[in-house]
């Protein structure tokens, strides 16, 4: 016992200031991406070279589907005029598919529950997690909330075992048509007011697997979803604050 109390001395305090303060991210970290007005129709190298297809021209400039962009970088890179660039903006979460997408013109939006929800679901927040067909790195980074660093629980947010002791799902993955029923299943026994997280590209459009015939394109194709969190994996700083948006908590 004392050379526990002994380390925890010596490690001092861990847990990171957020949402009390900004987190300092790494300078190869890609967030928001932004277009600049330097962005051409006719010139389509962004769009030819995405791998999932999450960039298209319409009009005099592009937009980005941030539900379908891994964060790979290649259109920053291949762009010849550098219009595209990836900031290191780590607030990416929205409630709707359509807030998503990020033009020259417009923004992500969030916004939190209504506010009955708020008032049963702020304080507490219960989630079962649920891996559709996952390769396991948003899941890995899941784990990383529960972390002495991260510390979700400080804000009465947890991951349960049983989803009859849950108030949502946060799903990660592709979700094949093997773990459709499954899905379902985990969602149908989680007693209302339930909501659900779809987290990372997969989970919300299918991701680098989108229109495979094994696939599904994503959570929302077998239940509703209430918040979309991109990323490919999304970084705990997204996903902390996506959530905590939705309850009003920020």
């Amino acid at each position: 016992m004392l050379s526990i109390l002994r380390a925890r001395i010596r490690q001092k305090y861990r847990t990171v200031r957020y949402p009390d303060g900004d987190p300092v991210l790494p300078d190869r970290f890609h967030g928001v991406p932004e277009i600049s007005a330097a962005c051409t129709p006719s010139c389509k190298a962004c769009e030819a070279i995405c791998p999932t297809g999450a960039i298209k021209h319409t009009g005099d400039s592009a937009s980005i589907d941030c539900g379908r962009c891994t964060f790979c970088g290649a259109c920053e890179r291949e762009c010849p005029v550098h219009a595209v660039t990836f900031t290191r903006g780590w607030k990416l979460a929205g409630r709707t598919r359509e807030g998503l997408v990020v033009s020259r013109e417009k923004s992500i939006r969030m916004e939190a529950m209504g506010r009955e929800l708020r008032r049963l679901l702020g304080r507490s927040l219960r989630l079962r997690q649920v891996s559709a067909g996952g390769c396991n790195a948003c899941e890995a980074d899941l784990n990383v909330l529960g972390t002495v660093v991260f510390d979700l629980a400080r804000f009465g947010i947890q991951f349960v075992a049983s989803p009859r002791h849950a108030d949502g799902i946060v799903v990660t993955g592709p979700v094949t048509r093997n773990m459709k029923l499954a899905l379902k299943k985990t969602y149908d026994a989680i007693p209302d007011p339930r909501i659900v997280i779809a987290s990372g590209a997969c989970a919300i459009s299918g991701g680098i697997y989108a229109d495979r015939p094994e696939t599904l394109n994503g959570a929302a194709s077998v239940v509703p979803v209430d918040l979309f969190v991109p990323g490919c994996p999304p970084h705990p700083y997204t996903f902390l604050d996506g959530v905590l948006r939705l309850l009003g908590r920020i």
